[in-house]
C-alpha cells in the first residue's frame, strides 16, 4: 500500500509530510498510458489477446498438507493424522473430510502436491518469494505478482489495478517484508488496500468516502497545504518525490469522487443469499468482495485469509497455546474457509468469470510430517500443497506428489518462482520482459530459466 505513515514517509522542503498533504490511507497505482500498453503489446511483454484477471487467496499460518490436501490414509497415526479423505467431483481425486463443499466443485480445481523452498522456516521468507516469485536479498524487494500486472497492463477506468483485502499481511515473526507491494517498480504502483473488515455491519472502504464526507478541518488542511505548494511551486514540483506526491493526489481524489469505484466496493447491492452463501465471515465477504471488484474491472485481488499469527487463531497449527491444535482446524478455520472458497469458484463459473480469472491459492510453506508432543503440526517448507482453478487451468488435476509421509516431493518438484511463473503465463505476462529495477538496472519478470507448470493447463 502507500503508507503515509512508515519510516520513509516523505516531506516537503517545507516540512510537510504526505499524510499532512493527503491523509489518505492507501493509494492505487496510476497505471499505464494507452501509448504505453501498445509498446508492450508491440513488444510482446503482455499478450493483447489475453485478458485474464487474477484473484490470489494466500493462507497465512500455512495449512498442514497432511490433513487437508495431501492425505496419507495408510500411514501411521502419528503422520495420517485424526482426518479422514472423501472423494469429490474430479475422478481419483480425494481432500480432508474438512472440506466437503470444496469437494463437490473440485473438478474446476487442480492441486499442486509437491511444492518446497529451500529457504529459512519462517513465514516472511515464503510469503516473499510465493508472491514475487524470488526471496529478498541485499535490500532489494520484488513486486507482488498483482503489482506488476498492474505496472504492465494499468487500470481500466476509475479502480485500481490491484487491491489487498482486507489488509496487508503483518507481523508473522521474521520482522521481514511480505512481498505485497511494488518493490522496485515504486510505491506508486502499490496496490490499493481496503484497510476494513468486509464482514462487519455497515460495512465502508475509509478511502473511499466523498469530499461531501470529510470533517470540514480536513478539507481546510488540504487547501492551506496546496496553497503552500502552490507558494512554492518552482523548487516543490521539481523534485521527483514531489511529483508522484501529485500524481497521488490527484489518484486519491479520482477515487474518492468515483462513481464506479464506490459501486464496485459497495456489497450491500448483493442480495442476502449471495453473502450468506459465501459466509458472513471476514474471509467470506472478502472472497466475495474479490469477484465483486474483478467483475466491475479490477485486474487483480489479493486477500489475505489471515493478517497475522498472533492473536488469531489460523492456519498455524503448533498446538500449544496460543496457537490451535489440528482437530482445531476443523472447528474454527476450515469451516470458513470451505465456504468461502467453493462459494467462490462456484459463483465466477455461474457467471461466466471463470475461464479468464485465475484463481490461485497459496501458503508459505507446510507442516511437519509427524505430529508434535502438543498436537500440531510445525513449519516445514520441504513439501506442500496449492491450488488453481479458472484463467486456463483444466481443473479435476494432480501435479507432482509427496511421499509416503508427506515430507518431501517425490515426483515433478515444484518451487514459488514457478507458482509465480504459472500465475504469470495465465495472466498473459511474458516471463522474461525486463522490468525497470533500481538505478537503471533492468530485471526480469521472473529469473532466467523458470517456467510455469504448464501441466496445469496442457
Amino acid at each position: 500500500m502507500m503508507n503515509l505513515e512508515g519510516a520513509g514517509r516523505v516531506q516537503t522542503c517545507d516540512g510537510v509530510s504526505r499524510r499532512d498533504f493527503l491523509q489518505v490511507g492507501s493509494l492505487g497505482a496510476l497505471g499505464l498510458g494507452m501509448s504505453e500498453m501498445a509498446a508492450l503489446q508491440a513488444q510482446g511483454a503482455v499478450d493483447k489477446d489475453k485478458d485474464v484477471n487474477g484473484i490470489m487467496l494466500f493462507n497465512l499460518g500455512a495449512p498442514s498438507q497432511l490433513d487437508t490436501w495431501d492425505m496419507k490414509p495408510d500411514a501411521p497415526a502419528e503422520i495420517r493424522g485424526p482426518f479422514q479423505p472423501i472423494q469429490t467431483a474430479a475422478e481419483g481425486v480425494l481432500i480432508s473430510e474438512m472440506f466437503p463443499q470444496m469437494a463437490k466443485i473440485a473438478d474446476k480445481v487442480s492441486f499442486v502436491r509437491s511444492v518446497y523452498h529451500t529457504a529459512a522456516a519462517v513465514h516472511d521468507t515464503g510469503h516473499q518469494m510465493m508472491q514475487t516469485g524470488r526471496l529478498f536479498r541485499g535490500g532489494l524487494e520484488s513486486p507482488h505478482v498483482g503489482c506488476t500486472l498492474g505496472f504492465m497492463k494499468g487500470r481500466r477506468g476509475d479502480l485500481p489495478p490491484h487491491v489487498v483485502i482486507p489488509e496487508l499481511m503483518g507481523r508473522t515473526g521474521g520482522n521481514l517484508p511480505h512481498g505485497q507491494e511494488a518493490g522496485y517498480l515504486g510505491k506508486q504502483h502499490d496496490a490499493f488496500v481496503l484497510n476494513a473488515d468486509p464482514s462487519v455491519k455497515d460495512f465502508k472502504v475509509p478511502d473511499l468516502l466523498p469530499p461531501a464526507d470529510l470533517p470540514a478541518v480536513r478539507t481546510d488542511r488540504r487547501q492551506k497545504l496546496r496553497s503552500l505548494v502552490d507558494q512554492n511551486v518552482a523548487k516543490f514540483e521539481s523534485a521527483p518525490r514531489a511529483q508522484l506526491l501529485d500524481k497521488n493526489f490527484e489518484q486519491a481524489y479520482r477515487l474518492m469522487t468515483s462513481t464506479q469505484a464506490r459501486e464496485a466496493f459497495d456489497l450491500n447491492q448483493e442480495p442476502d443469499s449471495v453473502r450468506d452463501r459465501y459466509g458472513r465471515t471476514r474471509f467470506g465477504q472478502s472472497c466475495l468482495l474479490a469477484r465483486r471488484l474483478v467483475e466491475r474491472g479490477v485486474r487483480f485481488v489479493t486477500v489475505n485469509t489471515f493478517l497475522t499469527v498472533f492473536g488469531e487463531i489460523t492456519w498455524d497449527i503448533h498446538g500449544s497455546k496460543p496457537f490451535t491444535s489440528i482437530e482445531g482446524m476443523k472447528k474454527i478455520v476450515a469451516p470458513s474457509f470451505d465456504q468461502g472458497y467453493s462459494a467462490l469458484i462456484e459463483d465466477l463459473d455461474q457467471r461466466g468469470m471463470l475461464a479468464n480469472t485465475v484463481v490461485s491459492s497459496l501458503a508459505e510453506f507446510g507442516r511437519t510430517p509427524k505430529v508434535n508432543p502438543a498436537g500440531g503440526r510445525d513449519h516445514w517448507p520441504q513439501c506442500w500443497t496449492v491450488f488453481f482453478a479458472g484463467g486456463g487451468v483444466q481443473g479435476g488435476r494432480v501435479v507432482g506428489a509427496s511421499d509416503d509421509t508427506g515430507g518431501y516431493p517425490a515426483d515433478r518438484p515444484v518451487n514459488p518462482a514457478e507458482i509465480a511463473a504459472t500465475i504469470y503465463e495465465a495472466l498473459g505476462i511474458d516471463l522474461e520482459h525486463l522490468l525497470p529495477g533500481p538505478q537503471g538496472r533492468p530485471i526480469p519478470v521472473v529469473d532466467s530459466g523458470v517456467r510455469a507448470v504448464r501441466e496445469l493447463f496442457a
